[in-house]
């Protein structure tokens, strides 16, 4: 008999959803910072067996929309509720409350299997997360409840039986030798962006889109040109620095961690651009894509 079925991670920004699904699938596969907004696409990440096939979908943290890029962002989540077999909920211990009352409310009816996973349990004491598992069990009853710290790997063995049990029986949906939806030139822009994450301050980061323009692969290396694309000049002379040297820096830093991933020696080139006010720019968002 074989199972398959999607499970989607649900949770307010910078719980832990990212480094859950980097757990479970065992490939550096989202982004994993500690600013918020990080993850900003639906991003499948495929576990294969003999008999199961289990298809995680990591959603951008739950936000109220400044922009219509944040918008589209809602969408993904909104979905990721409803295509759901097996609906990750994921909280951190501290949290007192969910951002957004509709997906709350939501979760509250759906007929969905829930497993509340109530995360970063290594930074408080017993007490304290008996209350915590105490209060969640009282605004979503149905949850089934697992207390865990994704970053140390505790209880995560756990979770990931209970959802191959939970599974609904079905032929794959994907080759069984796959790992993700997305193509590798994905991964390449996301692991620029989060150099980018990593190196700049204040609202930088979050005005950054990267594209790969070029991705060419030959026997011995991977020639990648990309642009990291920026709303306004100003910013353009900040992503470049002094000398170029912190562009040059995000470079370094960026083609390693490509390198480790594509398992390949790679020459990198990174070009700035500016695309005014893109988030704003429904032509723009549809080229990056988010609309979609």
């Amino acid at each position: 008999m074989h199972k398959s079925g999607f499970v989607n991670i649900i949770g307010n920004p910078n719980v832990g959803k990212s480094t859950l699904m980097n757990a479970l699938v065992g490939e550096r596969l989202s982004i994993i910072t500690s600013k918020a907004q990080t993850t900003r696409h639906r991003i499948l990440g495929i576990v294969n067996d003999e008999n199961h096939q289990i298809i995680f979908s990591d959603t951008p943290g739950v936000l109220e929309p400044a922009y219509k890029m944040h918008q589209s962002m809602m969408t993904f989540v909104k979905s990721a509720l409803t295509d759901a077999d097996i609906i990750l909920f994921m909280v951190e211990v501290k949290e007192n409350r969910f951002k957004d009352e509709d997906i709350l409310n939501k979760l509250k009816k759906t007929s969905t299997p829930i497993l509340l996973l109530i995360n970063k349990i290594d930074e408080v004491d017993q007490q304290f997360l008996e209350e915590k598992v105490a209060f969640w069990k009282k605004e979503i009853p149905a949850a089934e409840i697992y207390p865990l710290s994704a970053l140390h790997h505790f209880n995560i063995d756990n979770i990931f039986e209970r959802i191959k049990e939970l599974l609904p029986e079905g032929e794959p949906y994907y080759e069984k030798d796959a790992l993700t939806d997305k193509p590798e030139k994905f991964f390449v822009a996301e692991i620029i962006r989060e150099k980018i994450l990593l190196n700049y301050q204040k609202e930088i980061p979050y005005s950054c889109e990267v594209e790969v323009e070029e991705y060419k692969e030959f026997a011995d290396i991977i020639k990648i040109r990309a642009n990291i694309i920026v709303a306004r000049d100003s910013q353009k002379g900040i992503i470049i620095g002094h000398q170029g040297k912190s562009l040059k820096k995000v470079g370094t830093e960026a083609r390693k961690d490509i390198e480790t991933f594509v398992q390949k020696k790679v020459f990198l080139e990174l070009y700035v651009k500016v695309s005014k006010d893109w988030r704003d720019n429904d032509n723009q968002l549809k080229r990056f894509g988010y609309n979609q």
